[in-house]
């Protein structure tokens, strides 16, 4: 059996949170899914709940941890163990509090940036040149406002911003999956992002 192409969406589990801009991967997570017709089923021995699809021609897997956003390098090790997953074929989706809302960004590679989500991913991990989409939500301004800000829902001019950035990322998906990194990089920074007043960077 071929390895899949990982996509990764990183939460919160539960009500609660579903709402919160800390969930932003969960949301694109779900998007993909609706995308290929796919229903998670809980995995508890991967501790997330998983789903193998075809998309856009690629044999692809679907996780969303079942874990807290600090415990989510749990889940991606062993998603990634079980299903021979190579780093260089893992999409991690996350919450970004560095880029506005409406802003979405795809890289490989680099640190943490000081997410909780990715910090145990790399604690847990030791390749690290896993492709990432970052998933704009914008900055509460100080760092001690950070928590309140990620665990509360986005107001009513941010959230669409958020949802037409995940739209966008959504399009740029069959070129990424068919390895053109760098193409649907370009697309998807320069493409106009409604309301925020730039083209991506």
């Amino acid at each position: 059996m071929s390895t899949p192409f990982l996509i990764v969406g990183l939460g919160n589990p539960g009500a609660r949170y579903a709402e919160t801009r800390h969930n932003a991967g969960f949301w694109f997570l779900d998007r993909v899914a609706a995308q290929s017709g796919a229903r998670l089923r809980p995995q508890p021995k991967l501790q997330a709940e998983v789903a193998r699809v075809t998309l856009y021609g690629h044999d692809c897997l679907l996780a969303r941890p079942i874990t807290f956003m600090n415990h989510s390098g749990q889940a991606v090790r062993a998603v990634m163990d079980y299903y021979a997953a190579r780093a260089e074929s893992v999409l991690v989706a996350y919450d970004e509090l560095d880029l506005p809302p409406g802003v979405a960004r795809l890289k490989q590679g680099g640190g943490h940036g000081g997410h909780n989500g990715l910090r145990d991913i790399f604690r847990h991990t030791t390749d690290h040149d896993f492709l990432r989409l970052r998933i704009g939500i914008g900055h509460p301004g100080t760092k001690d406002a950070v928590t309140g800000y990620v665990l509360s829902r986005a107001n009513a001019v941010q959230e669409p911003l958020i949802f037409d950035a995940l739209d966008r990322a959504m399009a740029v998906l069959p070129r990424l999956l068919d390895g053109d990194l760098a193409g649907a990089m370009k697309e998807l920074h320069t493409m106009k992002e409604e309301g925020t007043g730039e083209h991506g960077l």
